[in-house]
């Protein structure tokens, strides 16, 4: 989710995946297509505009399958570009108008970044004089950093990330959330600081990032192994306006991690 500002109107943007794991199913998809779609909700919750598979051919008989939203806002100094990662589907990242009219694709191969796989996060980034756009390139262990008209810029890697999924800052520091159990701070240089209750050794459980039975049949980790102050399965990333960091973990009933600023 992320909010968009158009003069005094402030709307919420959802990126909806178009299917759920079912615990009936081992928690595997349900059968049939996913369809997914990325909303825009007014300020009352109602949906005032849906955005769908683009008309490409990969999506004649491939899945969409929408995973992040940003938009380049008036807020941030854009123009109302909404960008959409399809992260759970073809892997590519799409631009659209204010209006939700396609203005172009993106997969990776039309520059230096190469195929993007399980582009899983976006974020409009302000922090320098030039926004820029922030792509999670989950499964590619790295960052893809695009100018605003999706020019390739940048790469960050250098061994320090490992499965980023999305993003926060807090002036100057980016947090990313990853799956394998940390979180990594980032300077306005890209550079490391530093991990937050890194928990790395929890992705090497069975099951992970839940636990198995006696039967072999997910269940959710005990109590134990979800100790307060070590991260199981980071999904997302949000940061309040007093620098509190909030994290939703991916596993069976969910779990919100809540961090304090000091």
């Amino acid at each position: 989710m992320t909010f968009g500002r158009t003069g005094d109107q402030l709307d919420l943007w959802i990126a909806d995946p178009g299917a759920k794991r079912a615990p009936g199913l081992k928690y595997d998809y349900p059968p049939g297509d996913r369809k997914g779609q990325t909303v825009r909700l007014d300020g009352q919750g109602a949906i005032v505009q849906s955005i769908t598979a683009p008309n490409l051919p990969i999506y004649d008989d491939g899945v969409y399958s929408s995973t992040a939203v940003a938009v380049f806002d008036d807020d941030s100094g854009g123009n109302g570009d909404v960008w959409v990662a399809d992260g759970y589907g073809q892997s590519y990242l799409h631009r659209y108008d204010r209006d939700g009219n396609l203005i172009a694709s993106f997969n990776g191969e039309e520059s230096e970044a190469g195929r993007l796989n399980t582009p899983h996060g976006l974020m409009v980034d302000t922090r320098k004089s030039e926004p820029e756009l922030y792509v999670a390139d989950r499964a590619n262990n790295r960052i893809v950093v695009l100018d605003m008209e999706g020019q390739f810029k940048r790469v960050i890697n250098s061994g320090v990330l490992s499965t980023p999924y999305a993003f926060a800052t807090d002036d100057d520091i980016l947090a990313v959330s990853e799956l394998r159990a940390r979180v990594s701070m980032l300077d306005s240089n890209d550079q490391l600081i530093g991990y937050l209750s890194a928990n790395e050794i929890a992705c090497d459980r069975p099951g992970w990032p839940n636990a198995l039975d006696e039967g072999g049949s997910f269940v959710r980790p005990s109590d134990e192994e979800l100790v307060d102050g070590n991260f199981n399965s980071p999904h997302g990333i949000a940061i309040d306006g007093s620098g509190n960091m909030y994290v939703p973990e991916w596993l069976i009933d969910g779990r919100f991690v809540k961090s304090q600023k000091v």
